[in-house]
Formats: C-alpha cells, structure tokens, sequence
C-alpha cells in the first residue's frame, strides 16, 4: 500500500509540474497573443482556444488536488476525535484506491478500539460484582470478632479464609485469561499422546464421579497422532470442562471423555455429558467471561479460559447442546505429523 500511495504522490507532481508548465506556455502565448492582437487589430482565434484551454488546466489541477486533500483531511478529522476518545468515529470511504484503503484500515482499528474499551468496561463491572460478595462476607465476619458478636473459633474463621482463597481463585483465572488474551501466555510444549492426557483427566475426576453417582468413561482409538501441547494447559483445559459436565449431570447420568481424528487431520477431544443442556439463546454466549448458570457456584470464568487456552495453542473450541439431552464440549489440536 505505501509503495502504491508512493508511486500515486510521484505521479501527483510530475501531473502538477507538468501542467504548471502548460500554464506558463499557455499563459505566454496569451500575451504574444494579446501582443499581435493589438497590432493586428484584433486578438484572433488561437487565442480564445489557449484560454479555453487554460481554464481546463487550472480545472483539473484544482480537482486533483480535492481529490487528494478531502480524504486526507477525512483521516486527519478522524484521527483526532479518536485520540480524544470518541472510538465510534468512521470513515467515509472516498478518494483514490489507497485512501479508500487507508479508510477501511482506519475503521477496522476504531472498531477494535471500541470493542476493547467497551470489553474493559464490562470486565471492571464484572470483576467488581464478582468481588462484592467475597468481601462483604470477610468483611462482616471480621467487624463481628472485632466487637466480640462472634467468638474467634475455626467456625466463624474458616468462612474467611475460604472466600479469601475464592479471590484468589478468581484473580488467577483473570490473570490466567488476560495473558492468554493478549499473546503473552508462555507455553512449554511437548509432543503429548492424545490418550495419556483423556486418561489423566479422567483419573483426576474419578472419584468425584463415583461420589455424585456419575459414570465417567474415556475413550480414545488407538493409532491417534500426537499433539504438540503444554500438557499443563491442556490438561486445564479438560480439567474446566469435565468439572462443568459434571455439576451439570445428575446422579445416574454420564460423562464421556473422547479423542478422535479430526476432519482438518488434527485430534479432537470432546467432553459429553447427558446433563440439562444448554438454552439455545445462552449457547452462542458460553464463552464469554462471566458467563454461568444461575446454578453454578463459580465465577464463569472457565470455559473463556478454556478458549483462550485452546486458541493459544492454534486450535478452535465449540459447544452442541439440546436442552434436555446434554451438552458436548469440542476442541481440536493440531496434530504434530
């Protein structure tokens, strides 16, 4: 683009040097013109025809020039209401190809702009909620052992200490997400065998299963690729959606832990449960932050986690649900060969 808008500028003044030198030929015959007019006693056709023709000359310089300089001072208008925080400003696209250009490229940024600012506002909202009710509790319990309400025993010190470890949780996973989200997170990769990680996450939930009467089951055919991963971050990744299938799945129900080839020749691992499912409004939204159940005791920060995790890895992450017969949980991994 900036070699184009180059070439255009160079074109621009060789046109304007040339047609200010027209001007000059033109405007000197004028004057011959005039000159052997007034001797030959009138000023002749030529003359005519080379001030019509110099009319055309300062025409079309002059349009030049509006074409050029309209645009650019669009972008410059533009520019400044940006910079003093207006994020809703667009431009008109007009002018030559590289402005028009220039114009969507400058749109395209104000529109990030504003969706970053407007994403800003809802996490300060969010987190703000999110912190109200932990504080008020360590909050009220602290001012009643101070005025001696409460006697200083592990009953009235233990909900302390465990809304201070739910602030604590809550500032890692916004932590965990905010770099993840930004490009910063450092992975260590290693070339992971789809099985292992579907087995490790099954045994970690195993026994909670068996407690809430759920069946939990991995499956995972032989002659998978491997996967080039963290393993720590993967196995986050299905340590957040087998806990979601499993609060979602009552008793008698079961959860279903998978690999497989996928269509794109990476490995895909899905997480199905045969819980309540999820509302068809609420399910294009399951990966925002802060988005959860009425029911869920957590922040909603688990599943965004999951997709910013999953995206950092190069991968994509979905989610089908039928309410009333589960809910499948999907990524897929590139495959190392």
């Amino acid at each position: 683009m900036r070699r184009h808008f180059v070439r255009r500028v160079g074109l621009f003044l060789l046109l304007f040097f040339g047609l200010m030198f027209v001007v000059n030929a033109l405007a000197w015959a004028l004057i011959s013109g005039m000159f052997d007019g007034e001797r030959d006693g009138g000023f002749g056709p030529a003359v005519v025809i080379l001030s019509f023709g110099l009319l055309l000359v300062f025409f079309a310089i002059g349009r030049a020039v509006r074409r050029m300089a309209a645009p650019v001072g669009d972008v410059m208008e533009a520019a400044d209401r940006v910079a003093a925080g207006d994020y809703s400003t667009r431009l008109q696209e007009r002018g030559p190809r590289e402005m028009r250009r220039l114009a969507r490229s400058f749109n395209a940024m104000a529109q990030r702009l504003q969706a970053s600012e407007e994403q800003r506002h809802n996490l300060l909202a969010d987190v703000t909620h999110e912190l109200r009710t932990p504080l008020s509790v360590i909050q009220g319990n602290l001012e009643g052992l101070l005025d001696g309400i409460y006697p200083p025993d592990r009953a009235h010190v233990e909900p302390v200490l465990e809304e201070t470890r739910v602030m604590s949780r809550l500032l890692e996973d916004l932590q965990t997400l905010s770099t993840a989200e930004a490009g910063v997170l450092r992975l260590h990769r290693e070339s992971l065998d789809p099985a292992e990680l579907v087995g490790d996450a099954v045994a970690a939930f195993r026994s909670a299963a068996a407690a809430g009467g759920i069946a939990l089951e991995g499956r995972v055919p032989p002659g998978l690729p491997s996967v080039e991963a963290d393993p720590v971050r993967i196995g986050q990744v299905l340590a957040n959606l087998l806990h979601n299938a499993m609060h979602h799945t009552p008793a008698g129900g079961s959860v279903v832990v998978a690999a497989h080839r996928a269509e794109n020749g990476g490995v895909a691992f899905t997480v199905t449960d045969t819980g309540a499912g999820i509302p068809p409004e609420d399910l294009p939204h399951v990966f925002d932050r802060f988005v959860k159940a009425s029911d869920s005791g957590g922040a909603g920060l688990g599943l965004a986690i999951a997709k910013s995790l999953v995206e950092a890895h190069g991968g994509a992450i979905t989610a089908e649900s039928e309410p009333g017969r589960g809910t499948t949980m999907r990524f897929v991994l590139p495959a190392t060969g």
